[in-house]
């Protein structure tokens, strides 16, 4: 085990998760995900695509806290308080995905027995990906990593 490895597991044992924040590149947007809230709570871990780092970084520890709390977040439904003016919907992110997204979560449950919810955001327009007049940047911006890759109408 490196040093690497060590603060991951240490931040999963103090803060009750460890978050990787992943740059953009090779035409595929930035990402930000957490390890370790399934193996501590047995509830989802997060993944939110497409927004900066520092707020997606900010958004993964409050659903941690939220979590620790004793909130629970279902797929389908709108919340109204992770980003100030907007609200947000989970997806549960189908494990097709998990070896593309999900490398330390894998490393950590030694292989895909874990859940991951995504988060969905709005554009500022409050245009969702169900909107047909979607821009192609918020498209491309957040895929949705479900089974199909779409979604509906929530």
């Amino acid at each position: 085990m490196d040093d690497i490895d060590k603060k991951a597991l240490d931040d999963i044992e103090k803060y009750g998760c460890h978050v990787l924040n992943i740059m953009e590149g090779d035409g595929e947007p930035c990402f930000t995900y957490s390890i370790g809230i399934d193996k501590e709570q047995g509830k989802p871990d997060i993944v939110i695509l497409g927004l900066k780092n520092e707020l997606a970084h900010f958004i993964v520890n409050d659903y941690k806290d939220r979590l620790m709390a004793g909130e629970t977040f279902e797929p389908g439904k709108y919340y109204y308080d992770f980003i100030e003016g907007f609200p947000v919907c989970f997806v549960k992110v189908a494990k097709i995905h998990f070896q593309e997204y999900f490398g330390w979560g894998l490393w950590l449950h030694n292989g895909n027995d874990f859940e991951v919810l995504q988060l969905i955001w709005p554009t500022t327009n409050g245009v969702w990906p169900w909107n047909e007049k979607k821009p192609e940047y918020y498209s491309w911006a957040q895929p949705i990593l479900n089974e199909t890759g779409e979604l509906n109408e929530i």
